[in-house]
């Protein structure tokens, strides 16, 4: 793969699913195979320090194979959609022209759908709207949402105030309600067509897997990677405060709950948002999706999509 010229470069694959579904590993089983590089498509791994909470590539993953869109950004930068299509779209670009397969891997639907279909239309933020809006209670802001946009408000995660904010601001400047303004079809999307694919995870393993995944994190170091964060600024990003994990290692630092009651919520936090996934990415993304069975490893499903590649060729 690493010998095709730039002119027969193929497209890229897209590879996403659930929290915890596996799929960073087969990213790397694909690419170690075809020489391939990855672009990580995820909202939190493009913060430098954000690294236990985010389940990040380790250092010698990303020194085997090339990564694209990790540490990218401090904390006291803003990052959006539309800047990860942009340097996404540069990245893969550059790969192509060096004749390298590119794997785009990661959870973030958002940005997924932004660069399969385009950003959208949705207004610029107003400032003084914005300000009246945060100043509401989330209960308020909710109600208001349910009202004018039910399709919207059971697709959120209603924890995410941020995104709360910004779905109500985009229904009062225009009017409409928020889940009708989607983003255009983008030339990119059938060039696409029987590469991107989806892992999916019976409910029973995804909870045993999100459980030990969460253990682990808080084993290596999360309660301590979190201080260090609220002291480089992570409590004015709020973006990255929103990030499942370390919005409750601040609570627990902060005296509102215990260590293992930490551990716990991150946990069913950590469930309901893997179940917000997988609707999301059956109602607007077109995948082929792949049935992961328990025993199964990353070279076995490695296997399995490498046989649908061929099957489409």
């Amino acid at each position: 793969m690493s010998e095709t010229s730039a002119a027969t470069a193929p497209e890229p694959i897209l590879l996403t699913g659930a929290t915890a579904s596996g799929k960073s590993a087969v990213a790397l089983e694909l690419a170690r195979r075809w020489g391939a590089e990855i672009v990580s498509v995820d909202s939190m791994q493009v913060y430098r320090g954000l690294d236990i909470g985010t389940a990040k590539p380790s250092p010698a993953e990303r020194a085997e194979i090339r990564h694209h869109l990790v540490d990218i950004v401090d904390l006291t930068d803003s990052f959006d959609a539309a800047r990860f299509v942009s340097l996404a779209t540069d990245a893969i670009r550059d790969a192509r022209t060096r004749g390298r397969l590119v794997i785009l891997c990661g959870g973030t639907g958002m940005y997924l759908s932004a660069w399969l279909n385009g950003l959208g239309e949705s207004p610029a933020p107003d400032p003084a709207l914005r300000a009246e809006l945060e100043s509401l209670p989330l209960p308020v802001l909710l109600d208001e949402l349910a009202r004018k946009d039910w399709t919207t408000f059971d697709e959120i995660d209603v924890q995410n105030r941020r995104r709360v904010v910004r779905a109500v601001e985009v229904i009062r400047l225009t009017g409409r309600p928020f889940s009708q303004q989607r983003a255009r079809w983008s030339d990119r999307a059938p060039t696409m067509a029987g590469r991107c694919f989806g892992l999916e995870r019976d409910r029973a393993d995804e909870i045993r897997r999100i459980d030990r995944r969460v253990d682990r994190m808080f084993q290596a170091g999360l309660i301590e990677e979190t201080r260090c964060l609220l002291d480089g600024g992570l409590r004015g990003n709020r973006t990255a405060m929103q990030a499942i994990g370390y919005r409750q290692v601040v609570d627990h630092l902060e005296g509102r709950c215990r260590r293992q009651e930490a551990v716990e919520l991150v946990k069913v936090r950590t469930r309901q948002f893997a179940k917000r996934q997988r609707t999301w990415f059956r109602g607007q993304l077109d995948l082929r999706w792949i049935g992961v069975g328990q025993a199964e490893s990353p070279a076995q499903i490695a296997d399995r999509i490498g046989a649908e590649l061929q099957k489409s060729a």
